[in-house]
């Protein structure tokens, strides 16, 4: 069950006065946390020194289609919480999922007994990292949004813009996390059944992943080349991991991973994609390697998964020579 917020109630009450921290200024913390500052919301950025540096000497820019501004935000650095511990109300973690480790050390100075934690991570091995560390005040979420960082800018390439939370057992939401985080310039839902939802986004993920790195192209060039077959069982693949997990995809959202996996013309490649042919770190093992170990643990062949994984790691292997 969604339940889409009511953003006129947003703006009163003590969710609005929530002090969030969030922790990542890249292309997922950076927009969110702009929009969430940009309505009054009392938000601090949890940056490494440099970053940090650069943010407070130039404000946080951030571009979206008709959009283009930079802020003054507030920043802290891990050392900094450290030497003045502070809590917060709200704690987003929106790094990449290899540095997940690292930030569950450095948010703790940040978390108190009331303290909500909010993954907005790739994959679904972070949720029990957290539970470990921090048990009782992890919520799930994702979101849907298509960016980058480009010369330092938070860069939103779409329209697109949807934050989505849940209660990892089932229940509400809190209402007082809901009213923080309903605000003008994307869209929050609050579900009921948040780990079907994250399966659902890590299907859409590894399938946008193995596509693109697979072929190496944009999904116009691929559909071009003939791989629309190709794709067609790419998805299936995945998809069948995800229902021997007990989480099935959708047909609304089986349809929607094939629309834009398959479009002609469309310029659309994923965040996996980006990072590997840009040389940066991926997250390769953590939305593909993952999903490999639980396709074998549930007995499902992944035969394209497995072909890109070997792609992707002979080509890391090549860079450390």
């Amino acid at each position: 069950m969604t339940h889409a917020a009511d953003s006129a109630t947003a703006e009163t009450g003590a969710g609005a006065d929530s002090s969030i921290l969030i922790a990542g200024a890249g292309a997922t913390g950076g927009a969110f946390g702009t929009y969430l500052q940009e309505a009054g919301r009392d938000v601090t950025f949890l940056l490494r020194q440099a970053r940090a540096a650069t943010v407070r000497e130039e404000g946080l820019r951030f571009t979206a289609p008709g959009a283009d501004r930079t802020n003054r935000v507030d920043v802290i650095t891990a050392e900094e919480l450290r030497s003045a511990p502070q809590t917060f109300d709200i704690v987003i973690i929106a790094v990449k999922a290899n540095g997940l480790d690292s930030v569950i050390d450095d948010i703790g100075p940040a978390v108190g007994e009331q303290t909500t934690i909010i993954p907005f991570l790739n994959g679904m091995a972070q949720i029990e990292k957290l539970q470990n560390r921090y048990p009782g005040q992890v919520l799930g979420g994702f979101v849907k949004i298509v960016g980058t960082m480009r010369d330092g800018a938070v860069v939103q390439l779409t329209d697109m813009a949807v934050m989505t939370i849940g209660d990892l057992h089932g229940a509400e939401a809190p209402a007082r996390i809901v009213e923080a985080l309903d605000v003008p310039g994307f869209k929050l839902q609050s579900v009921v059944g948040i780990i079907d939802g994250l399966w659902e986004k890590w299907s859409f993920i590894a399938a946008a992943g193995v596509v693109t790195c697979l072929f190496r192209a944009p999904v116009g060039a691929i559909m071009a080349a003939g791989g629309r077959p190709h794709v067609h069982a790419i998805v299936d693949e995945v998809e069948a991991v995800a229902a021997a997990a007990g989480h099935p995809v959708s047909e609304a959202s089986r349809a929607i991973t094939l629309k834009m996996l398959t479009e002609d013309g469309s310029a659309f490649t994923s965040s996996l994609y980006r990072d590997v042919t840009a040389g940066l770190p991926s997250e390769t093992e953590h939305i593909l390697g993952d999903l490999s170990i639980k396709a074998e643990e549930l007995g499902v062949a992944t035969p394209l998964l497995d072909l890109t994984l070997v792609q992707l790691r002979a080509g890391e292997a090549q860079k450390r020579l």
